[in-house]
């Protein structure tokens, strides 16, 4: 595996992985010859890319504290290092310390802290959590998530930036797949962007995700997530950036259902194309 850590010349091809499951069965370490890989959020799990971008609370601060940072870049979301001299404040607000203490064992969820100067920290305030269980009890107790409040002590050597810091003039608030598309062109300035797994709709009208039922993912059983959002942020993408050609993979590039064929939104826009996983295999 190559480690990517700075800005890479202009030209060539990236790779963007979604978690659709049209990428199910496809040996993503046969891209890795041909161009800098791209992953979202728990890709991880299964495979190494070599830049990983994750964009909902839960999973940054998994990734994290899988260690992923200290190995390859991670582009996250609101990710703002806080001196380590403030972490009693913000953790503990006005409350008293050892009462506030007995609250956090059930609600936060944390790496080690060893010898760390910063740290992120993302959730509700404990204070107001713990104001809800005093005022409703054991039915309030029963609804509070587990993971209320997620930290990450930031560890040595530390490749995570926010999307602040390189989304101009803010993060765009986009989902993973898309921001994962932003990430790869502000670093390489690609001609070639292609997007494996964008699946965007669901063939059998439930959740269309490798990860589903799994931590920090939705149910099998649910529905799809609407793809308004996702057709709309490729879209802006290509728009903003016309002389990148967007490869759309498709598992069966034939139109046979909604995510195996064209996108309505996309008909006018040159640059972005379609091809099957065969185009993968033929790769110069």
């Amino acid at each position: 595996m190559s480690l990517v850590m700075g800005l890479q010349l202009a030209g060539g091809r990236v790779f963007c992985i979604g978690n659709g499951e049209s990428r199910k069965g496809f040996d993503l370490e046969t891209l890795r010859p041909h161009g800098t890989i791209y992953g979202c959020n728990a890709i991880y799990r299964d495979f190494m890319p070599d830049v990983l971008t994750g964009v909902d609370h839960g999973i940054m601060h998994e990734i994290y504290h899988a260690g992923m940072a200290q190995k390859i870049p991670c582009y996250f979301r609101d990710w703002t290092k806080v001196p380590a001299m403030t972490y009693e404040t913000m953790i503990y607000g006005g409350m008293e310390k050892l009462a506030a203490e007995q609250h956090l064992k059930e609600i936060l969820v944390s790496n080690e802290r060893v010898n760390a100067q910063e740290y992120v920290m993302h959730g509700s305030k404990l204070e107001g959590i713990v104001s809800m269980i005093k005022r409703d009890g054991e039915k309030a107790r029963k609804n509070v998530n587990h993971s209320t409040i997620k930290v990450s002590w930031i560890q040595e050597p530390d490749y995570s930036t926010s999307l602040t810091d390189i989304m101009t003039p803010r993060d765009h608030g986009w989902s993973c797949g898309p921001s994962s598309g932003y990430v790869a062109i502000h670093r390489e300035k690609p001609k070639e962007v292609y997007m494996i797994g964008h699946d965007l709709n669901s063939t059998d009208n439930h959740i269309n995700n490798i990860y589903k039922s799994t931590k920090h993912y939705t149910a099998k059983e649910n529905g799809p997530t609407p793809s308004v959002n996702w057709i709309r942020q490729w879209s802006t993408l290509a728009d903003w950036n016309p002389d990148v050609k967007f490869i759309k993979i498709n598992r069966f590039n034939d139109g046979r259902d909604n995510v195996n064929g064209p996108i309505k939104e996309w008909e006018k826009r040159k640059n972005i194309v379609y091809a099957d996983y065969s185009t993968l295999d033929n790769l110069a």
